[in-house]
């Protein structure tokens, strides 16, 4: 019994030491959450980041016969072909490869659907998407605490304009880029690079904004901060480094920003 006893002993002391000179003891205690760097300029992605797609599932419902669980494969098909024309070295606008994606699934589901009723489809309730309700707030109060706001897009030139002036955002937004100027699509690196290079500013001051996980991707390999809004439906992707910042809404990001 005493043999039994003294060799439990000499273990327990054994693996104390263990641990301590490993420095696992140490390490127990949580180390200090790094602080982020303010950033001097914030750039947010803008369809379902800042936009309700709310009307534009019910229209894509209705081109496919009443089929609104079909709205996230139409989205990922659109941006699995934005990314082949990006690769290809080929281009062609989002609401070109939008109406082009919206058929091909209407193929597969051996529904009905002439090009310009897809295009229709798409098109129209896209430029007139509505803001979330915690957009137009959480933006003034950015702007106000001193943060230069733009928007990137995959959207066109003319298309986002009309876009934000429909959702009532164009005075909350200092700037807007569309990836039409390179006519490479998010997230290619170029893409953020162009908006860093015309303002003048390094990667570690700019914080990218999206719902969008393989957004951040790109924007975090270019360097810059990301913040991830966690938009119904979306998550984050875990192959990557995590977003610098979680949010269930802008709101939430004003609160959590140095």
């Amino acid at each position: 019994m005493k043999d039994t006893f003294f060799k439990f002993t000499a273990l327990a002391l054994l693996s104390a030491a263990l641990i301590t000179s490993s420095g696992v003891a140490e390490d127990s205690k949580p180390e200090p959450q790094q602080t982020m760097s303010r950033p001097k300029v914030i750039i947010l992605d803008v369809n379902e980041t800042l936009l309700d797609l709310a009307p534009l599932k019910k229209s894509v419902g209705e081109a496919l016969g009443g089929r609104e669980d079909l709205l996230p494969l139409w989205f990922s098909t659109m941006l699995h072909y934005s990314l082949v024309e990006t690769l290809s070295g080929s281009y062609h606008d989002f609401g070109e490869i939008g109406t082009a994606a919206l058929m091909m699934v209407a193929k597969t589901r051996d529904i009905d659907l002439e090009y310009d009723e897809a295009k229709t489809a798409i098109v129209t309730p896209l430029r007139s998407l509505p803001a979330h309700p915690d957009v137009a707030p959480a933006l003034k109060a950015l702007s106000e605490a001193g943060y230069k706001i733009v928007s990137l897009t995959n959207s066109s030139t003319p298309g986002v304009k009309t876009q934000l002036e429909n959702a009532g955002l164009t005075d909350l937004v200092e700037k807007r880029y569309s990836i039409d100027t390179l006519k490479k699509y998010k997230p290619h690196p170029d893409t953020y690079q162009m908006v860093l290079d015309d303002l003048g500013v390094a990667p570690e001051n700019v914080l990218m904004v999206a719902a969008h996980a393989w957004d951040l991707a790109g924007a975090k390999n270019v360097g810059l901060q990301t913040a991830f809004v966690a938009r119904p439906g979306a998550a984050t992707y875990p192959n990557v480094a995590a977003p610098d910042y979680v949010v269930n809404d802008l709101s939430e990001l004003v609160k959590q920003l140095p």
